[in-house]
């Protein structure tokens, strides 16, 4: 089939979804392009895969008519979605839904939105994620629902060794906004920081994307705290790259710590488990399909910051934890997140969709 994969911009968890689940699928026999209604640093990591970039409404609606789509996934954008539909396109549509930020945010949305999607939606997609599961049966009870797992590179991204840096290494991956939680970040790293001056922290992100005010608060934190000469920013490291540094801090005797509010998948969480990097994160829902308490990683409740810092004390110092945790979480990622197990999902859903009849 020819299959078409939208949203907003090639950038974070969504850009490495696109990417890796093209590549699935490719490999199954289908023809995938990507459609991005702006563009963003992360159109650099996708050489494989054709990418429309397209924001004018008319050409969207050109371009979806042309293309001769089979079906078409929507992720979160429900206005391309209308648009689609308005320019004449009958085939199959699937609203997609990653992660709506906050709780409270992504109720709302839902509780404004869902006429949208079931006006024009033959099917949702989600993964395996509590808050969107409940969410969609009580929004969207009456419109088809499949749950699976993303996919990731479990064969071709993963730990490269490097002589290790002679200083722990804490690492954080996101956006500088209020749902990702860079302040909780910050306040554990300074704790960390006290205790083990040798520390540096490491945060990974998108220089260009953020919420004005987060970055403003951000960068007068810069300005003004003595810890600051211990952060090093990199932005917009090409995703091959990546691995690189996830093993790097892992080896390092560090740690990633995520401190998300909310996440629907997680895609830096599982990433680095795959990279042998240990992983301390905030207890955001989605995550605990990566990080079993323990035996895959170690999770704190969200503002914790006391338990946080106990935890990963304990992750960086207890060294026969620490590898067990390491090897028992690289294994969980490999056995259960596979492109393969991905695209035979995807497949499997594509037929109940195609075999239905419109829902228009």
């Amino acid at each position: 089939m020819k299959l078409l994969f939208t949203f907003f911009n090639p950038s974070g968890g969504m850009e490495t979804l696109n990417r890796i689940r093209g590549q699935a699928l490719t490999e199954a026999g289908h023809e995938v392009h990507l459609l991005y209604t702006s563009g963003g640093e992360g159109r650099k990591n996708i050489t494989d895969l054709p990418v429309h970039i397209l924001s004018d409404p008319a050409a969207i609606g050109q371009h979806v008519l042309a293309g001769g789509y089979d079906a078409i996934v929507v992720c979160t954008d429900i206005w391309t979605m209308e648009h689609i539909r308005e320019a004449g396109y009958r085939g199959r549509i699937v609203f997609e839904v990653q992660g709506l930020g906050r709780i409270e945010e992504a109720r709302a949305v839902m509780a404004e939105f869902s006429g949208h999607i079931r006006r024009h939606a033959d099917g949702l997609l989600f993964p395996r994620t509590d808050h969107l599961v409940a969410l969609m049966k009580q929004h969207l009870p009456d419109v088809p629902q499949f749950c699976f797992d993303n996919p990731l590179d479990t064969s071709g991204f993963g730990y490269v060794a490097y002589p290790p840096k002679p200083y722990p290494i804490v690492g954080w991956i996101g956006r500088i906004t209020a749902n990702k939680n860079w302040r909780e970040f910050i306040a554990i790293g300074e704790r960390l920081l006290a205790a083990n001056p040798s520390i540096y922290l490491w945060m990974f992100g998108d220089a260009t994307l953020f919420e004005p005010l987060e970055q403003e608060a951000f960068e007068l934190w810069l300005a003004s705290s003595p810890y600051a000469e211990r952060l090093i920013r990199h932005s917009n490291v090409p995703h091959g790259q990546m691995a690189d540094y996830l093993s790097l801090i892992g080896d390092s005797g560090g740690l990633l710590c995520s401190t998300s509010h909310l996440e629907g998948f997680g895609y830096a969480v599982a990433e680095a488990m795959l990279c042998r990097c240990p992983v301390l994160s905030s207890d955001s829902d989605g995550i605990r399909r990566f990080v079993q308490p323990e035996a895959t990683g170690m999770l704190y409740p969200v503002g914790q910051v006391d338990i946080a810092v106990r935890r990963a004390l304990e992750l960086m110092n207890d060294r026969q934890r620490r590898e067990r945790i390491r090897e028992r979480g690289q294994a969980h990622i490999r056995a259960t997140f596979s492109k393969e197990a991905y695209a035979k999902r995807f497949g499997g859903m594509l037929k109940k969709v195609m075999a239905a009849p419109p829902r228009r």
